[in-house]
């Protein structure tokens, strides 16, 4: 006879959306992008790289793109105050549920590690320690955040068809009352490294607690520049009734309001992601094409891997670019004004407490293809030289070797020609996609889903 189900066992979902949304049972071969990444290396190396050492630009953001970066999947980074449901959402999404490897969930905060869920051939467990010795991983950068920190990262392998095109990051949950300094490393560094590196950022929220406080607006503040990474998640919509979660929708915009502040309102998805049936008498239907929405948010982003992925090392050029022009202007500004009788110190010090008096930001504004938006913060500049002495650089016009050409031109060339040639060269050889954007709305302005067509 069948055994009858233990009636306290609640009833398990369907997954079938899930396996048919991300493709999971689809045995294509995966796109062969290794020559693509190859030429990205290339340029990256010969004409970027240069340029960056030479002026220290990770002095600046403290952002060194490593190799193992250029060839990372991409990356899934989960955020938002503790017990939301950010973990239980990985488990879902990877049907790790009542296996050993399912990530901890209870009602306290229990994530206290950054656990990064990545692809392997069986089930194991990396210490942070080693994740960050291996250089091709995209990991190594991490080291410098302290012992502390390499204690509280952790890597689980895990055989998924899914982890095959994509990382997922698992952070502690946002407790507001909790000094950062309690933590014993830089959470807020920690959290911008894996932010500038994350080509999707969910911020989950539980509908119980919308308490928005001071963390929270730092992490937003952090976000900055990454709107269209962001999406916001409602988790656990089904234990609230259809009203009341109204009235929590609206809560939570207001209270996100004045942290994003974009003409476009980040996605928002309303949805209990765990594995369990919705609860009856909720919008059950609401909440399937909600949850398969956000799986082709998720599809979109593996997809688009090679693009995103060109677009943001055409992005980090277009910076160290500015950088290299701003100290060359800092630094033919201080040759000018210094005399034969002049205190070098006195004579810098002047230049870097009141750039404005001396054009340096306006003049690079003169300078083609530099937005306003881009230029960094002056602020960053007193630091930046308080560390690194004006005398120790050279200036772009002395950065030219004969063989080699001149630094300041290659990066020019990489970021008007070669990476927007390479990205072309991926176009053509795409076939269009069934999840083009018309259906997922990843383009500039998103369709309205709830109206009819």
């Amino acid at each position: 006879p069948e055994e009858v189900e233990d009636a306290s066992e609640p009833t398990k979902r369907d997954r079938s959306h899930l396996e048919n949304t991300l493709k999971l049972n689809e045995d294509k071969p995966a796109d062969d992008v290794s020559g693509v990444l190859q030429r990205l290396r290339k340029i990256y190396h010969s004409s970027i790289k240069p340029l960056e050492q030479s002026y220290r630009y990770n002095e600046l953001r403290q952002h060194e793109i490593t190799d193992g970066e250029i060839t990372s999947k991409p990356m899934v980074l989960f955020l938002g105050p503790w017990s939301v449901g950010k973990s239980s959402m990985i488990n879902y999404l990877l049907g790790l549920d009542n296996t050993p490897y399912q990530l901890y969930t209870g009602a306290e905060p229990t994530t206290s590690e950054f656990t990064v869920i990545m692809h392997g051939p069986k089930l194991k467990t990396i210490e942070g320690i080693v994740m960050a010795a291996d250089s091709a991983r995209s990991f190594s950068p991490l080291e410098k955040f302290g012992q502390n920190f390499l204690e509280k990262l952790i890597g689980i392998e895990v055989p998924h068809k899914l982890l095959e095109r994509v990382t997922f990051v698992d952070t502690p949950g946002i407790i507001e009352n909790r000094k950062q300094q309690e933590r014993g490393y830089p959470f807020n560094d920690v959290c911008q490294w894996f932010i500038d590196r994350a080509d999707l950022i969910f911020v989950v929220f539980d509908p119980t607690k919308l308490d928005v406080g001071l963390e929270l607006e730092m992490l937003f503040r952090q976000l900055k520049g990454r709107e269209s990474q962001i999406r916001i998640i409602l988790n656990k919509a089904d234990s609230l009734a259809t009203q009341e979660l109204m009235r929590v929708y609206g809560a939570l915009f207001w209270s996100l309001a004045p942290l994003i502040n974009v003409t476009e309102p980040p996605r928002v998805y309303v949805s209990s992601f765990w594995p369990h049936e919705y609860h009856p008498d909720t919008h059950k239907d609401l909440f399937l094409k909600e949850e398969i929405s956000l799986l082709e948010d998720l599809n979109q982003v593996i997809e688009n891997r090679m693009e995103n992925k060109i677009a943001f090392i055409r992005q980090h050029a277009i910076r160290v670019r500015i950088h290299a022009l701003l100290v060359d202007r800092y630094l033919q500004t201080y040759k000018d004004k210094m005399t034969f009788f002049s205190d070098g110190e006195l004579v810098f010090r002047d230049i870097v407490e009141d750039p404005d008096k001396f054009f340096i930001f306006k003049s690079i504004l003169a300078k083609t293809n530099v937005s306003k938006f881009d230029l960094p913060n002056r602020e960053a500049y007193k630091d930046f030289f308080g560390i690194n002495p004006i005398t120790s650089f050279k200036l772009l016009s002395q950065q030219c070797s004969y063989m080699g050409g001149c630094f300041l031109e290659k990066i020019e060339k990489a970021i008007t020609r070669e990476l927007p040639d390479l990205l072309g060269s991926i176009g053509l050889g795409k076939k269009p996609n069934v999840l083009s954007c018309d259906i997922t709305g990843c383009g500039e302005t998103p369709k309205n889903r709830y109206r009819k067509p």
